[in-house]
């Protein structure tokens, strides 16, 4: 067993459950008409965000899933996973509320008793289910189900209009996992060239603040925060959950910019690292 794996997995299942709770307590609070409002995910509104997270759940769990048929003509299915997760949705649509907040409970409390028998121990593990049956071990699988909830029940109180729950355990998982990725944006995406920094500064309420330098190879890596980057892109919590997210356009929300005005822009536009 290693020590150090297992207790960073189970990390990841304390702070899964702790997201898993806020989103049903959100969900529980809803009106009938907020069910149908639109999210910022193309085709969903919130019963779709929330049936899909009670059909991955559910899936996890190892619960007995309809079959449905996926139309091929859906603007915003674009890949086998796409059309997975839409599966899901659809074979939901005609439940009531109640059901879905049900089935994602039900099934969260199942996965969180396996958890209690039998920790996962070992990041490499290979766990006896995944989303769609796809190539994941346990890192991959419990490092990204918090993320999904939690950026999911964002999505949510956008929607609906109760901004808030931005200092949770589900969200400093989610920026912990997210600003990593502005290193491939940096040295790849914006191309910025060698010697060449950027500052990301994310106030709170989950504050972060990460400068990225590009090497002589070509690739950025994280550094000390420089006396004097090339760039630097402050924004708060929501904005960088939103644009990491690939939720909006940065021109959708409020970031500073300093410094170099084009690589800034190349960056703003290659936000979204949402895995």
């Amino acid at each position: 067993m290693n020590g150090s794996d297992a207790a960073r997995l189970a990390g990841y299942v304390s702070t899964w459950r702790s997201a898993v709770d806020d989103v049903l307590a959100l969900l529980r609070d809803l009106e009938p008409a907020d069910w149908s409002r639109p999210t910022d995910l193309a085709g969903w509104d919130v019963r779709a965000v929330a049936a899909h997270l009670a059909h991955l759940e559910a899936e996890l769990a190892g619960m007995p899933q309809d079959q449905v048929e996926v139309p091929e003509d859906l603007p915003h299915v674009r890949s086998l996973m796409a059309a997975y997760t839409e599966a899901g949705v659809i074979a939901r649509r005609d439940r009531e509320p109640a059901e879905i907040i049900d089935e994602l409970s039900a099934a969260a409390d199942a996965r969180a008793a396996e958890f209690a028998d039998l920790a996962p121990a070992d990041g490499a593990g290979v766990p006896p289910r995944t989303p769609g049956g796809i190539g994941w071990d346990w890192e991959t699988l419990l490092g990204n189900r918090p993320l999904d909830v939690a950026m999911h029940e964002q999505d949510v109180r956008r929607a609906v209009g109760r901004p808030g729950n931005l200092d949770s355990a589900g969200v400093a998982h989610c920026v912990t996992r997210l600003t990593p990725g502005m290193a491939f944006v940096w040295g790849k995406k914006a191309q910025a060239a060698a010697g060449q920094t950027l500052r990301l500064v994310v106030t709170g309420p989950t504050p972060a603040d990460l400068a990225f330098a590009v090497g002589d190879d070509g690739r950025a890596r994280p550094v000390e925060v420089p006396a004097d980057p090339t760039v630097t892109l402050t924004m708060d919590t929501e904005a960088f959950l939103v644009l990491a997210g690939g939720r909006r356009s940065h021109e959708d929300v409020d970031v500073t910019v300093e410094g170099d005005p084009d690589l800034a822009a190349r960056v703003l536009d290659h936000l979204a690292v949402t895995p």
